[in-house]
């Protein structure tokens, strides 16, 4: 059999060579007419395109077949991701089977929170017009930067963005993208895990003296040993092994979220308020006032707690990478379609919690423990039902638990990177246990150690406030790199660097706070 020749380009010319006649097939192909010489050939082949390797047939083929379905798929899949093998092995980026309810889950169970009951707290010092006004334009700016951060998740075509650190280096450099982004997404993980540890033993403890009764005669636990159990079941449930097996306590978090929520300010509003009440804000009449910048200074601090009530950015892309994407159905649909349900669930908790807060204890409001949680023990333990009180506050610590589960989860994602890159293998369930009991116990220490750190909401929420209100508008424009001067410039650099400004100005008020009020700094000693 004569050998076919090596494949090579073929320009057909307009009309057919006279020395091959050729007729049209059922099929619409060219070819030789019968009994010609070319037929006869075993050798004979006609090229279908102007340009074509000879290893094609006129008809579809087995190799043809193929890279129409590879046409296919690609189309499908959009562009090529480049994954990462240890991503496999990672509990944030193991699962990948996300959806648009998981979103809301998560969404709901990271933004709603402890952080919550202390509005009412802002509002007594900036009185009902600020107060208001403050919530509001907080609540849209972090709107707008949690839309960019879905968006900037594939802002490359193939990389996905998924963890808030990954996101900073890509906009800011290496090193630089570290150091801004490292230490306050640290502390929104683990320094809020053993806010709720703080939280969570507390109101345990009053949950506990609630049930029992002024009459019980038990020995009851100490604050540190509540602290301790609240720890123990913390640890139990954070063997869950990634982000996506947590959904359920998510779904069980945000219910009770937005269960107590309601509950708290329904209570209040709807018993007697108390004597001498007043709406002035404790920023212009405090008794503490010296000097006109100590009023400026207790406001800011009050916007500080504002800011610090809005938290769940640095999980946003966390929660993203849970979810498949393609690019026909990429990852930022679902996700977003999930925060918008979340977000709305959020403001119906914030917006009436901070509210009804104020409108039920003005300026009486307790400045420290729970917020709302403690003004509603101090003064109505005796005029609502026990059962009631009770169930508000074994919500709050249903809450707390599943709460601390999705914020601990980057602190287990990162234990377990710096395994699996020294040891090139995923971490045994032996090795993925033990991470998780350190971290847990390692939180409990510092809670114990540091007690006051729930009285710090105001310095807190200045440090990390760039997290939420500043990084993510600089990432648009570096990342993106919209036309210079244009509106969408213009508009992101304005927010970025006001939200530096807001971010300085609310830590230096929160640190004349506790200055002012004579922070006790009392280590090991939790009331």
């Amino acid at each position: 059999m004569e050998e076919r020749p090596e494949t090579e380009l073929i320009s057909i010319p307009a009309t057919p060579r006279v020395s091959t006649p050729e007729i049209l097939t059922p099929s619409g192909q060219r070819s030789p007419r019968q009994g010609s010489k070319e037929a006869k050939s075993s050798n004979a082949w006609t090229p279908t395109s102007f340009i074509s390797p000879r290893f094609l047939s006129p008809i579809g083929t087995p190799m043809k077949r193929v890279l129409i379905n590879m046409k296919g798929y690609l189309e499908e899949v959009g562009h090529l991701t480049k994954l990462n093998p240890q991503d496999a092995w990672l509990p944030i980026t193991e699962s990948r089977n996300g959806n648009a309810h998981y979103s809301t889950f998560h969404n709901l169970n990271a933004g709603v929170g402890f952080q919550a009951l202390v509005l009412p707290v802002a509002f007594a010092y900036l009185g009902w017009s600020w107060g208001i006004i403050s919530l509001t334009v907080a609540y849209c700016w972090q709107l707008y930067t949690l839309w960019i951060l879905v968006q900037l998740h594939e802002a490359v075509p193939g990389k996905r963005y998924n963890r808030y650190v990954e996101l900073a280096q890509a906009a800011f450099g290496e090193r630089l993208g570290v150091w801004l982004a490292l230490f306050p997404t640290v502390y929104l993980s683990a320094g809020t895990a053993t806010a709720l540890i703080l939280v969570g033993g507390e109101t345990m403890k009053l949950f506990f003296q609630i049930v029992c009764g002024p009459t019980c005669t038990s020995n009851p636990l100490t604050t540190v040993e509540w602290y301790l159990v609240f720890t123990s079941l913390s640890i139990v449930l954070s063997q869950l092994p990634n982000l996506n097996s947590i959904a359920g306590l998510s779904l069980i978090g945000a219910v009770t979220a937005i269960t107590y929520s309601t509950m708290v300010w329904v209570l209040s509003v709807s018993q007697q308020r108390p004597p001498s009440i007043s709406y002035e804000p404790l920023a212009l009449t405090s008794p503490a006032l010296t000097s006109p910048s100590s009023s400026l200074f207790l406001a800011l601090n009050a916007l500080g707690i504002v800011a610090f009530s809005f938290r769940g950015h640095n999980l946003v892309l966390e929660i993203q990478a849970t979810m498949p994407s393609t690019f026909k159905h990429p990852a930022r649909v679902p996700m977003w379609k999930g925060a918008k349900v979340a977000y709305f669930f959020i403001a119906m908790c914030l917006f009436p919690m901070a509210i009804g807060g104020f409108w039920a204890y003005g300026n009486q409001m307790p400045n420290g423990g729970i917020g709302i949680l403690t003004a509603l023990y101090a003064f109505h333990s005796h005029d609502i039902s026990r059962g009631i009180l009770a169930l508000t506050f074994l919500l709050v610590v249903f809450s707390c638990l599943s709460s601390f589960q999705i914020y601990s989860m980057p602190a287990f994602d990162s234990f377990e990177a710096g395994y699996t890159s020294r040891t090139n293998r995923p971490c045994s369930i032996w090795v993925r246990s033990g991470f998780r009991v350190f971290f847990g116990f390692v939180s409990f220490f510092i809670g114990v150690a540091l007690p006051f750190l729930s009285s710090l909401a105001g310095l807190l929420g200045g440090l990390t406030l760039p997290v939420t209100f500043a990084y993510p508008c600089f990432m648009w424009v570096l990342i993106k790199q919209p036309t210079k001067y244009s509106f969408s410039w213009y508009f992101n650099w304005i927010l970025g660097w006001l939200g530096v400004a807001f971010s300085l100005a609310f830590s230096i008020g929160g640190i004349w706070s506790m200055v002012n009020d004579g922070l006790k700094l009392k280590f090991f000693k939790p009331n």
